[in-house]
């Protein structure tokens, strides 16, 4: 039974410790990227989902994207929000269009679903 206790305290330091080291990995940029956020050229606003409207689900979508030097958007990742929402707010991210940058950042994008059409 010790045994099980001192794997199982082993197993979850091994998680816990590499959760650690790569949350540095994932948000090390060059401090100058931090700070300047880029400017929006074109932003498409994301469809209100007709099931979302039926249940009167609302709320917000935080996406974090990665922008191209030339303003596409050409990764995402859904930090938070509704499954019922996320499709829609990708979707619309996915087509807008930031200023030029020498190169390549990441930008925090909120989405809000109010219910009002959007």
């Amino acid at each position: 039974m010790k045994l099980k206790q001192v794997f199982a305290g082993l197993w979850l330091m091994a998680v816990l410790g590499g959760a650690v080291a790569v949350t540095p990995k994932a948000h090390a940029q060059d401090p100058a990227t931090d700070t300047a956020k880029r400017k929006v050229r074109v932003k498409v606003t994301p469809e209100y989902p007709d099931l979302a409207r039926q249940m009167n689900v609302t709320g917000k979508v935080k996406i974090e994207a990665t922008i191209a030097p030339d303003g596409r958007v050409t990764a995402t990742h859904v930090v938070g929000g509704s499954p019922l929402l996320v499709n829609a707010a990708l979707d619309a991210l996915k087509k807008w269009r930031f200023e030029p940058a020498p190169k390549q950042t990441t930008e925090v994008v909120e989405f809000t679903f109010n219910g009002q059409g959007n």
